[in-house]
């Protein structure tokens, strides 16, 4: 009798629901870090908060009317507990009137750790907000440092607590890669992520773009960003770790937005980064797997829903799963839960 292998895929399950994000750049922040180019990685140009409110609430008008919804509602691009008064309190409101109305769901909003004190975060959740996703970038000191970040590590930390502390749901921003980066230093990012068990991550690798002191540094040769392939590993490598602490990651690289692609200079930039880390931590499962079964598999039953996932971008993952013994012949998509490896 022919053994087999099951097993589920240990990421876990998505929230439902849209996010309608709302982009306001550079606002609040106290500091322009080495790498930010939030104006290109946005698509939007800066632009006052008077402004973004009015146009906010055009379009939620609009989908109000048009029986859209429900939507979370993200805050992102700026440092928002760091917004003068009183933009954060009517940014607030005015989520608020529309959940009332059934258009909006949950409220988040990013900002950095240093700028989330535990009161001032407990007054904006009696306002409303549920979640603050905190760009950390990293918990290493020297990295902070060499990035212009204005924190360290601890400070790091005692932001996600703050978040903890007031009620308000967790999410972390990593970018692996920054300056000042050594061998290890992502790695021990994402373990103490995993610790402090966010309920969704965001990982997005450090690119020189345009106009950013980055970009300077890698011009006089003071800065080496990753390769793509050593993106490609680390990332692949990070996802267990996270998705075994309960993490979400909800974005692997940079979307491309607006003027983005045009701006990169060097970096381990691809449109479809994602697909290809998840496909290569897929390959990871199956290869334990492998392993555990003791013997050359002969099939691979998946779940319907990693298909597009389990060859990697373009297929770039046929000549491994060969390797295994699984070319593509010996695969079978399932309506099905779990993997079965026999």
């Amino acid at each position: 009798m022919s053994r087999q292998i099951e097993f589920l895929h240990p990421e876990p399950l998505p929230r439902t629901g849209r996010v309608w994000p709302v982009f306001l750049p550079f606002a609040g922040c106290p500091y322009r870090c080495l790498f930010c180019a939030q104006d290109r990685q946005t698509g939007r140009d800066a632009a006052t908060l008077r402004e973004a409110r009015d146009s906010l609430v055009r379009d939620l008008e609009s989908a109000l009317a048009a029986g859209h919804g429900p939507y979370e509602l993200a805050f992102y691009g700026g440092t928002f507990t760091a917004l003068p008064a009183p933009w954060p309190e009517t940014f607030l409101a005015l989520a608020a009137r529309f959940r009332d109305a059934g258009l909006i769901s949950r409220v988040r909003c990013s900002t950095r750790p240093d700028c989330a004190d535990p009161a001032s975060l407990a007054r904006l959740r009696s306002l409303g907000l549920d979640m603050v996703e905190l760009g950390v970038q990293s918990f290493d000191d020297q990295a902070l440092a060499a990035s212009g970040r204005g924190y360290g590590g601890e400070t790091a930390r005692q932001g996600c607590r703050a978040v903890r502390e007031a009620g308000l749901a967790l999410g972390i921003q990593l970018l692996p890669g920054l300056p000042g980066d050594r061998p290890g230093v992502f790695r021990r990012d994402a373990g103490i992520v995993a610790g402090l068990a966010p309920e969704i991550a965001r990982l997005y690798p450090c690119l020189v773009i345009r106009g950013t002191g980055l970009a300077s540094a890698w011009e006089c040769g003071r800065y080496a960003p990753w390769t793509l392939e050593r993106t490609r590993r680390e990332l692949a490598a990070a996802l267990p770790v996270l998705w075994a602490a309960g993490v979400r990651v909800v974005r692997v690289g940079l979307a491309p937005e607006g003027a983005l692609e045009r701006d990169i200079l060097a970096g381990p930039w691809h449109p479809a980064l994602g697909q290809s880390v998840r496909g290569l931590a897929l390959l990871g499962l199956v290869e334990d797997a492998a392993k555990r079964l003791g013997q050359r598999p002969m099939r691979l039953n998946v779940p319907r829903r990693y298909q597009g996932e389990l060859f990697g971008h373009g297929g770039e993952l046929r000549g491994e799963y060969a390797a295994l013994g699984l070319p593509q012949r010996a695969i079978r998509y399932a309506d099905s839960a779990g993997f079965v490896l026999l």
